[in-house]
């Protein structure tokens, strides 16, 4: 929010969430951009239709980003939070979203980092991929943006993290069920650690005034150059 904040030029924006799940950052965006037009927009039907009656006034779109069918710049702010990793061709989907953005305006990307740590948890939520920082960028820049800032999420909880994740991939060769419980489990330790919570709170206090090597998730803010 912080990023969009610092980096969002117009004064009534249109504001798109792609991949708006429970409707928390729509939420959140209502709060802190009261003058700006939000649009939620999802692959799935299912939440749409439960944010279409808590949301009222917010528009929802359903489709598939890859062939998205918005007018070119016609947003100026994308929001693309744990959306990419979900998608076959991400590139494809950086090009619409390069595309539906206004001249000199901002999309904001969020994705899980480290390759390596691929486990059962990414093959249950149907990741295709996590990603390095650099590759990231490197797609956004081949996509036409430019990088306004980037960093690492999870910075302090990243060695206890990748502890869990190469645990994890212990299980790769199990059954689906085994792998789902295990799976059911780690939601549910992360969801009861008000721990983990405190952590990301301090870290994202000292995000201004760090650029954290590492993390569990990649955090990139970046711009259509403007004519």
């Amino acid at each position: 929010m912080a990023a969009l904040r610092q980096s969002l030029r117009a004064e009534r924006p249109v504001i798109i969430d792609i991949g708006c799940s429970s409707g928390a950052m729509l939420r959140e965006l209502r709060k802190a951009f009261s003058k700006a037009t939000l649009i939620g927009a999802d692959y799935i039907s299912g939440p749409l239709l439960g944010l279409a009656a808590s949301l009222p006034g917010i528009p929802f779109l359903q489709f598939n980003l890859v062939t998205c069918p918005l007018f070119s710049n016609s947003v100026d702010a994308v929001i693309l939070l744990n959306v990419l990793e979900h998608i076959e061709d991400d590139v494809a989907a950086m090009r619409q979203a390069f595309r539906i953005a206004k001249p000199g305006g901002v999309v904001v990307i969020e994705v899980p980092a480290g390759p390596k740590l691929f486990d059962i948890y990414d093959k249950q939520l149907m990741h295709f991929r996590r990603y390095t920082l650099m590759s990231l960028c490197e797609k956004l820049q081949r996509a036409g943006f430019l990088i306004e800032d980037r960093s690492h999420l999870g910075a302090f909880v990243y060695p206890a993290f990748s502890l869990m994740k190469r645990w994890n991939q212990r299980y790769k060769d199990q059954p689906d069920q085994i792998q789902r419980q295990a799976v059911a489990k780690n939601i549910s330790l992360a969801r009861t650690n008000p721990a983990m919570n405190a952590i990301m709170r301090v870290e994202g206090a000292l995000r201004p005034f760090i650029r954290y090597p590492v993390g569990i998730r990649c955090l990139v803010t970046c711009r259509k150059p403007a004519r």
